[in-house]
C-alpha cells in the first residue's frame, strides 16, 4: 500500500494533493499494490467525497477540533501512529510548504530519511530511486532513497481522476498529550488579492523589465480581467515596486502552471523560467527577437507590447460583443 497524506484548506483539498494522488497511482499500478489516503483536520469527513475519483482503495480521517489551527506536533504524531499501524509500502506528500514541513517532522519522529520534490519514484531494491527537483526546479538529481518518504514537486503531473468501485472510509484515532498541541497557529492574515490568485488561475499574464512601470501594468490588469486570469511579475517589476513581491514568478517566488502563461517584456532568466515552466502554453510578446524566453514559447510575438496589448484588449472587447 501506498499512503498519501492529503493536505487541505479552508475545507478544500489543495491542488497539489490531487496531483500528488495521481504520481502515487501510477506507481502502485506499477507495483501491483494498493492506494490509500489520510487526511487529517477537523470535520474532514466531507472532503473523502473529494476522493472518490482517484482510485483510492481506502480513506483514512483523522479528526480533532483542535487540529483546526494545524497543530503540526500533533498532526505528525498522529499521522506517525497510522503509519506504524498500517505498515505502507510508502509515504507521499505535496511538495508545497506545508507538506514538506508535515513530512518531515513525521520522519523525524520515525527516525527515517525522506526526499523532497520528486517527480517520478520507482522501486531500486529494498529502497527507491527518486528524481527530484533541486534549485528551485532548474535541475534534476537522480537519487537512491533507503527509506520510504517522499514528496511530490508540485506541478510534476496534472490531477488525473480515475473514478474506483469501492473506497473504503475508516476513522483513526491517535493518542495525544496537551504537549503535542503546543505549537499552532495564533491567527492568519491573508493578503489583499481580488479575483483569482496566481497559482489558481487558469491564465496568467506576467509583466517585466519592459512594460516599464507600475502604471503601465494597468493594461496588463485589463487584459487578465477579459480572460478571467491573475497578472504577476518578474524579479525586475517587483524590485523596482511596479508590483507587489507576493505576486513575484519566479524560483523564489511563486510557481505557477497555468493553462495559458502571457509573458510581456520579460526576458526570460531562469530563475524567471523555473516560476512559470509547469505552464501548459506559454506565449511570449517581446520586442527583442533574441530574448531567450523565446526558446521556452509555444507561441511568439515580436513587437511592441504596449502595441499588441491593447490591440489584443480591443479585439477580444469585440469578440465578447464590446463587453
Amino acid at each position: 500500500m501506498i499512503l498519501t497524506i492529503i493536505e487541505q484548506d479552508k475545507g478544500k483539498i489543495v491542488d497539489p494533493s490531487l496531483e500528488t494522488l495521481t504520481l502515487a497511482r501510477k506507481f502502485a499500478a506499477e507495483n501491483g499494490i494498493q492506494t490509500s489516503a489520510a487526511i487529517a483536520g477537523h470535520q474532514v469527513r466531507g472532503l473523502s467525497d473529494s476522493l472518490k475519483n482517484y482510485g483510492l482503495a481506502k480513506v483514512y480521517l483523522i479528526e480533532n477540533e483542535r487540529f483546526a489551527k494545524s497543530a503540526p506536533d500533533a498532526i505528525a504524531k498522529s499521522l506517525s501512529q497510522l503509519i506504524e499501524k498500517t505498515s505502507p509500502t510508502a509515504v507521499t506528500a505535496a511538495g508545497t510548504e506545508r507538506g514538506n514541513e508535515l513530512m518531515a517532522r513525521i520522519t523525524a519522529r520515525l527516525m527515517q530519511p525522506m526526499a523532497a520534490n520528486c517527480v517520478e519514484v520507482k522501486v531500486d531494491g529494498d529502497g527507491f530511486r527518486v528524481t527530484r527537483q533541486r534549485w528551485g526546479g532548474s535541475l534534476l538529481e537522480d537519487a537512491v532513497l533507503k527509506g520510504r518518504f517522499f514528496t511530490v514537486a508540485p506541478h510534476a503531473a496534472p490531477a488525473e481522476p480515475t473514478p474506483t468501485a469501492s473506497m473504503e472510509i475508516e476513522a483513526f484515532n491517535p493518542t495525544l498529550d496537551e504537549k503535542d498541541f503546543r505549537v499552532q497557529i495564533g491567527e492568519r492574515i491573508e493578503s489583499e488579492r481580488k479575483g483569482v490568485s496566481l497559482m489558481d488561475a487558469k491564465v496568467v499574464i506576467g509583466g517585466g523589465r519592459g512594460v516599464g512601470s507600475a502604471e503601465k501594468f494597468a493594461m496588463l490588469e485589463e487584459l487578465a480581467g477579459l480572460l478571467h486570469g491573475a497578472v504577476g511579475g518578474s524579479r525586475v517589476a517587483t524590485n523596482n515596486g511596479w508590483r507587489p513581491h507576493s505576486d513575484q514568478i519566479g524560483q523564489t517566488g511563486k510557481q505557477i502552471a497555468p493553462d495559458l502563461y502571457i509573458a510581456c517584456g520579460i526576458s526570460g532568466a531562469i530563475q524567471h523560467i523555473v516560476g512559470c515552466k509547469g505552464s501548459k502554453r506559454i506565449l511570449v510578446i517581446n520586442s527583442d527577437a533574441d530574448a531567450p524566453i523565446f526558446a521556452r514559447a509555444d507561441y511568439g510575438v515580436i513587437g511592441d507590447l504596449h502595441q499588441i496589448i491593447p490591440a489584443l484588449i480591443e479585439e477580444i472587447r469585440r469578440a465578447k460583443g464590446g463587453k
